[in-house]
């Protein structure tokens, strides 16, 4: 059985889930590579296209899944507020520290 981490979500507080820890260091790793460190941020499509660029074709094959992994980070990393989003619509996001 593969290592897990337990993960946050910003929209149900208090609740973790278990997921993969290695895909999860992943693509926080990649998403820390191009998440921009002001407002208004980038928008999730730009997110997930620029994250597969630095993901490890053996956890992410031709960027599989990427799209989900992009949500579930980006939920806990709002969760323990490393990112936030912008405040108008469409969902940008960019980091805090």
């Amino acid at each position: 059985m593969s290592d897990k981490v337990e993960v946050e979500n910003v929209n149900t507080p208090g609740k973790f889930t278990r997921v993969d820890a290695a895909k999860y260091n992943a693509m926080y790793k990649a998403m820390m590579q191009v998440l921009p460190h002001e407002a208004p941020g980038m928008v999730v499509k730009d997110v997930i296209a620029e994250a597969k660029k630095h993901l490890p074709e053996d956890l992410f094959p031709g960027g599989s899944t990427a799209g989900w992994w992009v949500k579930c980070v980006q939920l806990d990393l709002e969760a323990k507020k490393k990112i936030a989003r912008a405040e108008k619509p469409p969902v940008r996001l960019y980091r805090l520290d």
